[in-house]
């Protein structure tokens, strides 16, 4: 049998590790408690317990010794007698003369071998007549039978003679003290575990887009000095948000304010072909604008709320069947998220409106994912992606090969938009191969 590499067992052993901080937390205190008990308590017993147990086991050997030598001396029943009533007051043994009896030929094993052995020990060192003992049969006496010429003695001793019987009384000091302190240990670890889940939430929370989740410091000093930070991040997050948001809100009054002069020209010329070929472009213009616009701001304003999917997706799809394609949908109508609606609106509108520009049937579903959360599936039946190019879709501003060239009507932002609110939510959006032969696009949402 080859042997395991060393390696090959540290990593067993590490997979093994608990996984939470709690587990380890709660290992490194009580690994080394357990060990420390153990190592006290063998120490106990291999120095003290045994010892004691020996002399103990020693001393009554002597005894019964004495008993078989003057019974040997004299067997008669005036002699045994009087030798029955000297160990009963004297030495404390109950002494019984059987004879024309022999010695049992098996033995009950104890418990604790080591009484046994040292019982053992002491009776072979003392006795030159065949024994026989049992330690198990009674719970306050000790059974020893010794053959000799005239019969078999039978000596019960009672049991605190030949065992230490107080060390039970250690063990169980030490088995409560250790369930003492791991209780405490449990609780203290627990506290601080629990001011980092509360961080950890919150700035889960804080990703997904949920304002004003409730958050205060609590746990050690290094715990609250990263909340603290976590909670300064955040004000500055939430003021470069409002800044930019008021920005992008000032640049875009500025810019259709021009527009709107502009289509009002073209609304009062005489109309002709280089006017309907302006405002063409000024309707291109005016969509890629709105495109940069909800690009940049991503929509991080919205409040998050507890959506319908099947509703949002019938509202997605009616722009998608306008468009000429075939829409169907499939979706429970209690399936349910909390998201920021307006946001994941616009990037299903995006996937939706992608997948009906390439193919002529659009399939939507909505379903529960086996790791949790929700997934939004977006198949149609055009020419799709190739494998290859899937991440190149994702790009902002990026082209595609004229086999599917996305957002022709725009400047390549659409599955850019839809992953940026999908991630901003906690979740993704992947390509894949469609069953019906096109794209692909699943949006996976945390619950």
């Amino acid at each position: 049998m080859r042997p395991v590499p060393l390696k090959v067992l540290g990593r067993w052993f590490k997979r093994q590790l608990p996984k939470s901080l709690f587990g380890r937390s709660l290992l490194i205190i009580i690994l080394p408690v357990a060990l420390m008990q153990i190592a006290v308590t063998y120490a106990f017993f291999d120095a003290h317990w045994a010892t004691v147990t020996s002399r103990l086991s020693e001393g009554l050997a002597g005894d019964v010794a004495w008993v078989a030598d003057a019974y040997a001396a004299d067997p008669s029943p005036e002699a045994a007698g009087r030798l029955i009533e000297r160990a009963e007051t004297s030495l404390g043994l109950s002494v019984a003369v059987q004879p024309g009896t022999t010695l049992p030929a098996r033995r009950r094993v104890s418990l604790f071998a080591a009484v046994d052995r040292a019982l053992e020990k002491a009776l072979e060192a003392r006795l030159d007549d065949p024994f026989w003992f049992d330690t198990t049969r009674y719970p306050a006496y000790v059974d020893i039978r010794v053959k000799t010429p005239a019969g078999v003695l039978r000596i019960l001793a009672p049991r605190d003679r030949a065992v230490a019987t107080q060390g039970h009384i250690f063990v169980l000091w030490m088995t409560v003290a250790t369930l003492l302190l791991t209780a405490v240990a449990i609780l203290f670890i627990r506290n601080q575990v629990r001011a980092i889940e509360r961080l950890a939430d919150a700035a889960d929370a804080f990703g997904k887009g949920a304002e004003g989740h409730p958050f205060k410091p609590h746990g050690a000093r290094e715990v609250r000095q990263a909340a603290e930070a976590f909670l300064a991040m955040r004000s500055r997050i939430q003021r470069y948000v409002e800044q930019r948001t008021a920005m992008l809100a000032s640049v875009s009054h500025d810019l259709r304010t021009p527009l709107t002069r502009l289509k009002l020209e073209l609304a009062l010329a005489e109309p002709d072909a280089r006017t309907e070929a302006m405002k063409r472009d000024l309707s291109e213009m005016e969509h890629m604008i709105d495109e940069y616009l909800a690009f940049a701001r991503g929509e991080g304003g919205e409040a998050v709320e507890r959506t319908p999917l099947r509703a949002l997706l019938g509202e997605v799809s009616e722009g998608a069947a306008r468009a000429g394609a075939e829409v169907r949908i499939a979706a429970d109508p209690d399936l349910a998220i909390e998201v920021r609606p307006m946001a994941l609106k616009r990037a299903l509108s995006n996937l939706v409106m992608n997948a009906a520009v390439h193919g002529e049937h659009v399939e939507v579903a909505a379903q529960p994912h086996a790791a949790g959360g929700v997934e939004i599936i977006v198949d149609d039946d055009g020419p799709g992606i190739p494998p290859d190019r899937y991440e190149d879709a994702f790009k902002p501003f990026g082209r595609l090969d004229e086999a599917r060239n996305q957002n022709e009507k725009g400047v390549g932002l659409g599955l850019a938009i839809a992953r940026d609110v999908a991630r901003g939510h906690g979740g993704d959006v992947t390509l894949g191969r469609s069953p019906m032969g096109g794209l692909r696009a699943v949006v996976r949402l945390p619950g």
